[in-house]
């Protein structure tokens, strides 16, 4: 049973269930997925388009759906009895399933951990006591739980293979209107579109009148994402002159973009690993943010940074994302000089450390050593 609940989940977890079956064509998956674990052969009983929510506000408004949710696939897993149960990420359901699958007797494993050492590190006992085998992307995660008796193995993040395909495509064409091109990823969700596209359109417009010729690029995450892309673009007042939508294109734009203004979250590794010099930017209701606040206990909001270990890239979180900050942080990274060098450089130690293309493969050996 695979339990993958985000899209980002979904596309990770299929890249390593091919690799299993690869090995093993006759192990069967099921459990929550999407159109690309589908594509990868998993029985989907939930999709993950239906899981996906942001903030404190949108589970509570859903709870009765995801108690039922959970609840079938709690009996889905005492009827079918799997060999192991596979959890990805999505820490407020999973690990709470973890608690409910390890008190029944299943073999749980862990791919993806969820960012306890951020905002709770009070689970990691729990964890230990509930997760057989951790899979975990980033490198510093093993450190975390040395003392917690858990085994936690470093796999390597499954963007790498992904980012070194994309770089070694020939370049794709795109509808940049001028230089230097910049590119905008305001997240993956609606909710995030919603709350952070409004600023960095302003800042994009400051930009451009430091830099009359240069071309934006409003990268989105699907047909569906550039649809509320431009549908908060019409509701905003004058912005960038030269500005284009694209979906399902985000590497491509990146490796040709001079810069870019990011959405906090995995889309800052994927930058990172594509090179291309950015700013952090995220928002989020405001009730979210301080709930957000008591909890998070690390320096830094952007996980390029995390894994940095230092502020790399500038971070411009809820009031501190005004559109003049960001466009003055930006125009350094357009030009050739210390600024843009110091981040290129620190942007290839991060990608060097989240290890080499074959995360999949790595975590496919495990989980058949666990099976």
């Amino acid at each position: 049973m695979i339990i993958a609940g985000e899209i980002s989940g979904d596309m990770h977890t299929a890249a390593l269930v091919r690799a299993i079956r690869r090995r093993r064509p006759d192990i069967e998956c099921f459990g929550i997925g999407g159109d690309d674990l589908r594509a990868a052969g998993m029985e989907i009983h939930y999709d993950v388009r239906d899981m996906a929510v942001l903030g404190l506000t949108e589970v509570l408004l859903r709870f009765r759906f995801f108690k039922g949710v959970f609840n079938a696939m709690l009996a889905l897993a005492r009827k079918r009895q799997p060999d192991a149960i596979l959890l990805v990420d999505y820490p407020g359901f999973n690990l709470r399933f973890a608690a409910r699958a390890h008190a029944l007797g299943f073999k749980v494993l862990y791919y993806i951990c969820p960012q306890v050492w951020a905002w709770n590190r009070g689970r990691i006992p729990r964890m230990a006591r509930v997760v057989d085998r951790l899979l975990a992307i980033f490198p510093f995660e093993v450190d975390v739980f040395k003392d917690s008796g858990l085994r936690v193995d470093f796999v390597g993040h499954p963007l790498v293979a992904q980012a070194a395909t994309a770089r070694a495509e020939p370049p794709v064409p795109l509808p940049w209107q001028g230089e230097p091109r910049i590119a905008l990823l305001p997240g993956s969700r609606y909710h995030e579109v919603k709350r952070i596209l409004p600023v960095m359109w302003a800042a994009a417009a400051r930009v451009q009148r430091q830099f009359p010729g240069a071309g934006f690029i409003i990268s989105a995450s699907s047909e569906e994402a550039a649809g509320w892309v431009r549908a908060v673009m019409g509701s905003l007042g004058k912005g960038p002159e030269h500005v284009s939508v694209v979906a399902g294109q985000t590497r491509q734009v990146l490796c040709q973009a001079r810069a870019a203004l990011v959405a906090s979250g995995t889309a800052t590794i994927e930058t990172a690993l594509m090179r291309c010099p950015m700013l952090v930017v995220y928002r989020v209701a405001w009730a979210t943010y301080c709930f957000g606040r008591l909890l998070i206990r690390v320096p830094y909001l952007g996980m390029v940074n995390i894994v940095a270990g230092e502020r790399l890239c500038p971070e411009f979180i809820q009031h501190e994302a005004r559109p003049e900050a960001m466009a003055a942080a930006l125009a350094p990274l357009l030009r050739d000089g210390p600024e843009r060098e110091t981040m290129l450089a620190g942007l290839d130690r991060v990608s060097q450390s989240l290890g080499d293309p074959q995360a999949a493969e790595h975590a496919a050996d495990i989980i058949l050593q666990e099976l």
